[in-house]
C-alpha cells in the first residue's frame, strides 16, 4: 500500500523537464562562456558596447544597455561593434608557456 495520493513513479513530465534541463545549454560553463562572448558565429551576442564591453544579441537591447548605462552620451549604432563580422583569432604569443607545475623548463 502506498502513502496518501503520492505517485509511485515519475510522471512523464518530470522525466521531460529532467531531460530538457540536462540536455539544454543555460549558459553555464565553457559553452556558455564561449557563447554569450559571440567569439563562435551564431553565438547569442553580437554587439559589443565601445564604451563598457557589454555584449548583447540585438540593436534593441543594446539601445536599451546603453540609455540606461550611458545616459549622457548619444547613442551611435555605427560605434558599436559587431562580434559576428569580426573573427577573433589568437594570435601566437612569442613567450615560452610554463611547464606542469608552473616553472619554465630551461
Amino acid at each position: 500500500m502506498t502513502g496518501k495520493a503520492k505517485p509511485k513513479k515519475h510522471t512523464a513530465k518530470e522525466i521531460a523537464a529532467k531531460v530538457d534541463a540536462a540536455t539544454t545549454n543555460r549558459g553555464g560553463g565553457k559553452a556558455g562562456l564561449a557563447d554569450r562572448s559571440g567569439i563562435e558565429k551564431g553565438g547569442h551576442a553580437k554587439l559589443e558596447c565601445p564604451l563598457c564591453k557589454v555584449t548583447a544579441p540585438d540593436l534593441k537591447t543594446m539601445q536599451i544597455h546603453h540609455d540606461a548605462r550611458h545616459p549622457k552620451i548619444p547613442f551611435d549604432e555605427s560605434k558599436l561593434n559587431n562580434l559576428h563580422a569580426t573573427k577573433l583569432v589568437a594570435e601566437p604569443s612569442s613567450k615560452p608557456k610554463p611547464g606542469v607545475r608552473g616553472s619554465l623548463k630551461n
